[in-house]
């Protein structure tokens, strides 16, 4: 009898460690979790100085504001057809290593500059390249008009960047089906410009180019449902410098440049892969 009970309690003890073998929890930003996302966004920037170049004018609108311009069409952020006309972000990445994930996002920003801008105007247009603007120029405010020049990136102010990420838990329910994880991440990467310019009684659309690159930084929250989906709210603010925006598809001579600092809030819906089976660490995830 005595036996048979020691042999009752080493079954019911091997049962015990099995059972809490099966029920190791996922976590996911364990090591081998493959991820992805897809969101919308609202954007704001700095004041820059805009340069302009082109064939018979070389000058400056200093202290320029420009806005983003986000869809206000619902249909455009349902219809599978539409969902890149928003300003949107989507982005897949992977853990390499437990709290550490390497991505590629795509940013798809929208910069405007402001009609009726308050500018400085600094430099030279040379006589009869322009109806309004001619001559030398320091310093000179003026009021800008769209009909005369604009300057916008609307089909895409595109930021194509590598970001580094840590992520810690927050909070989990016992039964693992809820949990709250932070991020904290640098970015660096190009910017694909979309251009369309307006300036000398001539408008070009949809000129593209290479046109500078970015470094960013991104903090957020991620609340977790079942171990494979997310909600996620995040902040981003960063520091760009298109070097040469093309703005005439013919003149590779015509350009503008520019620097700024730019904050941006996006919301995403993603999901988790786990690819790395569970081992003897604690958070290892297995699907």
């Amino acid at each position: 009898m005595k036996h048979i009970s020691l042999l009752i309690l080493l079954c019911l003890a091997l049962g015990v460690q099995a059972q809490t073998k099966r029920a190791k929890k996922k976590v996911s930003y364990g090591k081998g979790t493959l991820f992805g996302y897809w969101g919308y966004n609202r954007s704001v920037y700095t004041k820059s100085n805009l340069h302009v170049v082109g064939q018979g004018y070389d000058f400056t609108l200093k202290n320029a504001k420009a806005s983003d311009n986000p869809s206000h069409k619902f249909r455009e952020y349902v219809d599978l057809t539409n969902i890149t006309v928003p300003q949107f972000n989507a982005r897949i990445g992977y853990y390499f290593k437990n709290h550490y994930a390497l991505s590629f996002g795509y940013d798809h920003m929208k910069y405007i500059f402001n009609d009726r801008n308050n500018v400085l105007l600094d430099g030279t247009i040379n006589p009869g390249v322009d109806t309004i603007w001619s001559g030398t120029y320091d310093n000179v405010p003026v009021t800008t008009d769209r009909n005369h020049f604009h300057y916008e990136n609307s089909n895409g102010l595109n930021y194509l960047h590598f970001e580094l990420t840590r992520s810690d838990m927050l909070y989990r329910t016992k039964n693992s089906k809820f949990a709250i994880t932070t991020n904290l991440g640098v970015g660096a990467g190009g910017i694909l410009s979309f251009n369309d310019f307006a300036f000398a009684q001539k408008k070009d659309m949809v000129t593209i180019s290479l046109s500078g690159y970015a470094l960013s930084a991104h903090a957020s929250v991620r609340f977790e449902f079942f171990n494979h989906v997310f909600l996620q709210a995040e902040g981003t603010s960063g520091f760009m410098h298109q070097t040469r925006v093309r703005v005439r598809p013919n003149d590779l001579n015509a350009y503008v440049s520019q620097k700024f600092g730019y904050a941006m809030g996006h919301i995403t819906a993603g999901f988790f892969v786990y690819l790395k089976p569970t081992n003897n660490c604690d958070d290892c995830p297995k699907w």
